[in-house]
């Protein structure tokens, strides 16, 4: 199968990606996280802050700072078992994962006073770094990111990878798909934890993949970094420098040749690791070997509607503690239970999920206002003072427009692959909205994994926005993507659904629930 096929039946023909007799062989499932042996390992204090709201940051972020917001973004939090299933105890992190089986992991690259310089794996299931290259390598990273940020006034530098059996046992190569989205959640919990701390951070999509690979030592045939992150409390630093950039070009080749190659030995318990050619594929395709390839995106307009349009109320931004929401946060499958919702309801949702989503990106440099690659269509049903319908959000005027008026709720039940969420119970049936092409004239195949984590970052707004309101959202990537878009007419502009989340009042099922924390 041509990589241009997979991604079109990724998208609209999930059946052809995978066998049709595909089992999921449980007992011989990986662990959820990533296990080191043999390295030196530095604990985190159990005791992390009950409440998390924003703060100056601290002159230097110790140890201590580190693990409470390491744990924040990806820690274990909540360990919960359903009456119904009492043999199958589920771990949960703050960020929600496609079968909750997180494919991600965190790596951090520390300069502190506390412990020795060096890249470190955040190891989620006993709260602490592992030591898995010791030193400086600041000027290696500026060159593995083009040129285009001031590492040394960086206290560190978090990189997001994916592991990719960690999902692929369960969904064979529909884990693709999956992989960017989780990286783009655990992103966007990232960078709200980051405000709560009061570190500034800039989120580099382009850098030269085989350098950090090697950097941390990461196999290529089972893990690669998808996001790099660099976090500062310097009031004053570049982040993304083109006219650095310009000065020369790195090959990714020749930077690796500056580092000695590291192995280490890690669990991931599974006995039999089955091939994923078209992931490693797609993988190797996406990668950047030179400086040179790397650019930032002339975003196009955004097109809204000439239909109708309904002003929605002002609202002031949401102020919630971070702590209690994510907590809070819940996906509720069947547990939806239709209930009115007002206008301020939705138009607090609306505006701080987008609101929120504004960040330093590599792909958008200095203009951080500018339009934003992925936006927010809703199908509605039962608001008060608001015709049943499917609208464009208008974020810039917040307002909605109105594309096709009615109840949609009966087709998209109908699209729904699985009927794990009953859309007769939901008011608001939000579609997050991208490119078509998935950027693939400016950025290649890398440009469809940056649209997933673009995705999934105004997905995890969304479910902290909806949960600061007493409300769940469930994302879901079983439905029909062709009839969303025949909903919202999306086909003239070029757009297409990229995944849908049922927002909602809920009665939680019944379950037995422990906090992991100290």
């Amino acid at each position: 199968m041509s990589l241009e096929a997979f991604l079109h039946n990724l998208h609209f023909d999930t059946g052809k990606i995978r066998p049709l007799d595909w089992k999921v062989d449980w007992d011989d499932a990986p662990l959820p996280y990533k296990l080191y042996r043999g390295l030196p390992v530095f604990p985190f204090s159990p005791e992390v802050p009950l409440t998390l709201e924003e703060r100056k940051a601290p002159a230097k972020p110790g140890l201590r700072e580190i693990g409470h917001f390491l744990w924040y973004v990806y820690g274990l939090t909540q360990l919960c078992q359903s009456i119904y299933s009492l043999d199958s105890t589920l771990f949960r992190r703050f960020v929600p994962s496609g079968g909750g089986l997180y494919p991600n992991e965190l790596y951090v690259y520390l300069k502190m006073e506390d412990l020795p310089a060096g890249m470190y794996h955040y190891d989620v299931a006993h709260h602490r770094l592992v030591l898995l290259r010791e030193g400086l390598f600041d000027s290696y990273l500026v060159q593995a990111l083009g040129n285009r940020c001031d590492v040394s006034a960086c206290f560190g530098t978090v990189f997001v990878s994916t592991m990719f059996w960690k999902n692929f046992f369960k969904y064979n190569n529909f884990a693709y798909r999956l992989q960017g989205l989780d990286a783009g959640v655990l992103i966007g919990q990232l960078l709200e934890v980051s405000k709560r701390f009061g570190f500034s951070s800039g989120v580099y999509f382009q850098f030269l993949d085989r350098a950090v690979n090697h950097l941390i030592g990461l196999s290529e045939q089972e893990e690669s970094v998808y996001a790099v992150i660099p976090l500062s409390v310097e009031p004053e630093i570049t982040w993304f420098d083109n006219g650095n950039k310009r000065d020369g070009n790195v090959s990714a080749s020749e930077l690796c040749r500056e580092l000695t190659e590291i192995q280490h030995q890690h669990h991931v318990r599974s006995q039999r690791v089955m091939e994923y050619p078209m992931l490693i594929k797609m993988n190797e395709e996406s990668m950047l070997e030179t400086t040179r390839t790397f650019r930032e995106m002339e975003k196009e307009k955004i097109v809204h509607s000439e239909e109708q349009a309904v002003a929605l109320p002002d609202v002031n931004r949401l102020s919630y503690d971070l702590t209690s929401v994510s907590r809070k946060r819940y996906s509720p499958g069947m547990d939806f239970i239709l209930r009115k919702i007002n206008q301020l309801q939705l138009a607090a949702l609306l505006q701080e999920a987008t609101a929120s989503f504004s960040y330093r990106n590599d792909l958008d440099g200095d203009n951080v206002n500018s339009e934003s690659r992925v936006s927010l269509n809703a199908c509605l049903y039962g608001i008060e003072g608001i015709p049943d319908g499917a609208y464009q959000y208008d974020s810039a005027a917040h307002a909605l427009r109105l594309i096709r008026l009615g109840d949609h709720r009966f087709w998209l039940q109908q699209g729904m692959s699985m009927y794990d969420v009953n859309l007769f119970q939901v008011p608001i049936c939000l579609h997050v909205e991208g490119y078509r092409d998935h950027f693939k004239t400016a950025l290649g195949y890398r440009g469809y994994r940056i649209g997933q984590m673009e995705a999934g970052m105004l997905v995890q707004r969304l479910l902290l926005a909806a949960s600061a309101i007493g409300m769940g959202g469930h994302p879901l990537l079983g439905f029909d993507v062709r009839l969303c878009d025949e909903i919202y007419k999306m086909a003239p502009q070029g757009k297409t659904t990229l995944i849908q989340i049922p927002v909602g009042t809920y009665r939680p099922n019944p379950r037995l629930e422990g906090s992991l924390h100290g």
